[in-house]
């Protein structure tokens, strides 16, 4: 083997990656989904109809329609120190990869090193002119090492930076992907909030206004003061509500603030409401095959992998004999201007090869290390893998429910509305008392939060599919790791 190597620049031991086959699967769930979402007679409630193969967006956030959302996305990703550590990362491991690639190229280095020596007497180098037992030397040299990539060490070595490198890229498409589908999450959420306060502050304007006029009657007699005192309940749990919406806006608030990479107290100029959103009417459902090439948390994974695989060739690489050739010349004299001349000369050229015989099993040992690194991290990859589906697949069952949930929310909260103005009007000619209207009107309350929520789903649910997706880095134009 190591003849052969000698033969050839191309060796290099231990194994060679190989990309891992998708999963052989023709779809994400169990039973087909339908081809669309169900419809709801409201905002949002549009049906939205899968695409099989239709290509990504690396902008899908821009499907929604929202000018609001784009500005707010662009100056996250220009102010976000999260992508700014990513990237910076990134920089790091390309620069490693840069450093170790220059041990295929010889090394050169110069000194000059000028010396005031006393010697005793009797024991003057008789290369020396003066004689003196005090003199001053001269001595310059360059020195070319070079140390031959006989069994692929070092290719092994860059490989796995390099691998490395690639898995600090997508790393960062990850954070890109993460720090755009938080912001649109927290968007809707800012908005689904805005209405739920909306709705909120209704009912306390109702009830404000309900008890009022059961003031008024009672002075007059006409009704009792239980039902004014349970008039004054439903209006206080009504105004209990409010505090704990509105501290959840505002953690929102926050929360947008700090992925912009701004401080809560800068905030950010943007408000959102749900008008502020058109859900997309078309959504992409990619190929199960292509999904590990577009993911970036698997490519990540993928690429840990091959670095893990490299390092086992750097194992078995340490484990054979190292060449290394050197080759020395200079001049030395008491003048600086007769280093170089005849007689002042020196030179050198020196091959070593050196083998490990013994080190205790040392290296043995961090090869099988290296073995069961690629066991590690073959695992984490198919993990990533499954859990990649899994998101997928969680998402469409979301969609499809959530505008499910959507459409029979705004058939209860219809319902409640009729049931509560039917009972305002039975209980303004004495056919019900007035607990049957707060009840109605509890009913009515809790179905149009209902509404909300699931008009929220249905936007987050959106994003959450991109998101699964991978969001489309590779329509952004990556290079050659997009074709890979």
């Amino acid at each position: 083997m190591a003849a052969a190597c000698l033969l050839t620049t191309a060796c290099a031991v231990g194994p060679d990656f190989k990309t891992p086959e998708a999963p052989k699967v023709s779809g994400y769930t169990p039973q087909p989904l339908p081809q669309q979402t169900s419809t709801a007679a409201t905002q949002g409630g549009e049906a939205q109809r899968f695409v099989s193969g239709m290509p990504v967006s690396d902008q899908w956030w821009k499907t929604f329609q929202s000018e609001k959302l784009n500005k707010t996305i662009a100056n996250a990703i220009a102010a976000s120190p999260t992508l700014a550590a990513a990237q910076a990362a990134l920089r790091v491991a390309q620069q490693q990869t840069r450093a170790q690639q220059g041990a295929f190229f010889p090394m050169l280095q110069g000194s000059y090193q000028p010396s005031r020596q006393q010697n005793a007497v009797g024991t003057i180098s008789p290369t020396l002119t003066s004689g003196a037992p005090i003199y001053t030397l001269h001595t310059a040299q360059l020195t070319v090492s070079y140390a031959p990539d006989v069994f692929g060490l070092n290719r092994r070595q860059v490989e796995s930076l390099k691998a490395t490198e690639d898995a600090q890229y997508f790393q960062m498409e990850a954070a890109y992907l993460t720090l755009a589908s938080n912001i649109v999450v927290a968007a809707v959420q800012e908005a689904s909030l805005r209405a739920q306060i909306a709705a909120q502050q209704r009912i306390v304007d109702i009830n404000t206004q309900l008890l009022d006029n059961l003031h008024k009657q009672f002075q007059l007699g006409a009704v009792t003061g239980l039902e004014v005192a349970a008039a004054e309940t439903a209006l206080a749990q009504a105004e209990q509500a409010l505090p704990n919406l509105q501290k959840q806006l505002a953690v929102q608030r926050d929360l947008l603030a700090a992925l912009a990479g701004k401080l809560p107290s800068e905030g950010i100029p943007e408000t959102f409401t749900f008008a502020d959103f058109t859900l997309p009417k078309e959504l992409p459902v990619s190929l199960p095959s292509d999904l590990v090439r577009q993911r970036p948390d698997v490519r990540a994974a993928e690429e840990q992998l091959h670095a893990a695989t490299a390092q086992v060739g750097v194992a078995i690489a340490n484990m054979l004999p190292q060449l290394t050739i050197t080759g020395t010349k200079g001049g030395t004299a008491e003048i600086f201007s007769q280093m170089f001349r005849d007689g002042n000369v020196f030179w050198s050229l020196v091959g070593n090869v050196a083998q490990t015989f013994f080190d205790g099993g040392a290296l043995l040992a961090k090869k099988r290390a290296a073995v069961a690194g690629v066991d590690q991290a073959e695992a984490q990859y198919r993990g990533t893998v499954v859990t990649a589906f899994q998101n997928v697949a969680d998402t469409l069952h979301a969609l499809d429910a959530d505008a499910d949930v959507l459409k029979a929310s705004l058939k209860s909260e219809q319902a409640a509305r009729k049931t509560l103005n039917i009972t305002d009007k039975q209980r303004a000619i004495g056919q019900v008392n007035l607990l049957a209207v707060l009840n109605a009107e509890q009913a009515y309350q809790t179905a149009a939060q209902a509404t909300i929520e699931a008009r929220a789903n249905r936007l987050s649910d959106t994003a959450a599919l991109f998101q699964a997706l991978g969001g489309g880095w590779w329509n952004r134009g990556g290079g050659d790791i997009a074709q890979r």
